[in-house]
């Protein structure tokens, strides 16, 4: 992090010292924007980056409130967040990840999955009570209805623009962090732009009160997952949260699926103005619904596909090691136990596993001096 000691230096701008100091480099920038607010000639450039811009006064019953829509001056404001990100990523990383890692010894490849997990649980936890408290707090979830009447729902409170502000920082932000890894940047690349177009879909489409309450479904889902995963990387035979993951995801696909067509194909459908309108905000078109609908949908059952396909190839996995192990024979128990050899014949007959008399095949063998008319006797204590 910022000011922390180096034990090796790098070229500057070079590849190796953008890579071991782009937080510092992002605090750097966040502080030159954080002292242009202390002069009045810098202070209403500086604003632009760190408050959301375009807020419209709306008269209400009990006077006026500030609301906000968009506009391209959003994009100053992302950018700022995206640093401020960064800091917050490398500071994660750095003070709870990298120690905790080192006490669980892990392989090249859990070390990596450990440290993705460890970001997405703290990014999907804040996000997760912050979009609880915005859905609570605009009764979101005590009237249902509120998530299309009223559409296209342009204005927006302070809370809910800059969750939406936070939530595209965040996810562009992670764009660049795929440059400081090496494996599984497909995977990756998958869901950074799954959750972009959707969270920059329903900001840009004014759907922003739906798009709340499915990133909640979401964003909760996705940490029971990743809790799951370090747990397990912590303890490989504790795999009870992946069976709780695997039912709730089952359970929030369907959620989502049922949210998403109540409000956009019953509830949007049934709107007075299905006038097509960019300049107002309004998007409600048998068009657009249709092109929203199917981005869900396919996207749900692209989700439930991956899943069901993980799980059977665990299952085989699992069934395989089963049977691998049946396959294994049996080590056969001893009839006798060892005895430990010692010097002279009272040893071999003072054990309490095997008692040679004389006369045996066995007494001969020991002790040929012995007359051949005796015999010897195994007993077996079990």
């Amino acid at each position: 992090m910022a000011f922390r000691r180096r034990t090796k230096s790098y070229p500057l701008f070079s590849q190796e010292f953008v890579i071991h100091n782009h937080a510092d480099i992002g605090f750097c920038l966040v502080l030159c924007v954080l002292i242009g607010l202390m002069f009045e000639v810098t202070a209403k450039t500086a604003f632009l980056f760190i408050l959301p811009q375009y807020n419209v006064s709306v008269p209400t019953a009990d006077g006026e409130t500030v609301h906000y829509h968009y506009g391209p001056k959003d994009l100053v404001t992302v950018l700022f967040y995206i640093f401020i990100t960064i800091i917050l990523h490398a500071v994660v990383q750095e003070y709870i990840l990298d120690k905790i890692s080192k006490r669980l010894h892990l392989s090249k490849v859990k070390h990596s999955k450990f440290n993705e997990s460890g970001q997405l649980v703290v990014f999907h936890l804040s996000s997760v009570i912050w979009c609880f408290y915005v859905v609570v707090t605009e009764g979101y979830l005590t009237n249902p209805r509120s998530l299309w009447e009223d559409y296209p729902h342009v204005y927006l409170p302070f809370q809910v623009k800059f969750f939406y502000l936070c939530q595209l920082a965040y996810w562009l932000h992670a764009l660049p962090e795929l440059y400081f890894q090496k494996e599984e940047i497909p995977r990756q690349l998958q869901y950074i732009c799954l959750y972009l177009v959707h969270v920059a879909g329903a900001y840009l489409l004014n759907l922003s009160r739906l798009g709340l309450v499915l990133l909640l479904l979401q964003y909760s889902t996705e940490f029971l997952f990743h809790t799951a995963r370090l747990c397990y990387f912590a303890d490989e035979n504790n795999e009870k949260l992946f069976n709780a993951w695997a039912a709730a995801f089952g359970v929030t696909r369907l959620f989502i699926l049922t949210l998403a067509v109540l409000a956009i194909g019953f509830g949007l459908a049934r709107v007075e103005n299905q006038a097509f309108d960019p300049e107002k905000g309004n998007f409600n078109t048998l068009l657009c619904r249709l092109c929203v609908l199917l981005l869900v949908c396919a996207a749900q059952a692209w989700l439930m596909w991956r899943f069901i396909h993980s799980q059977l190839r665990h299952w085989r996995e699992h069934w395989s090691e089963q049977s691998a192990k049946r396959r294994v024979p049996a080590t056969p128990r001893l009839a006798a136990r060892l005895v430990k050899r010692e010097s002279g014949p009272g040893a071999l007959a003072a054990s309490p596993a095997l008692s040679v008399q004389p006369g045996g095949r066995l007494h001969q063998a020991l002790f040929p001096e012995s007359p051949a008319s005796l015999q010897v006797t195994t007993k077996t204590e079990w």
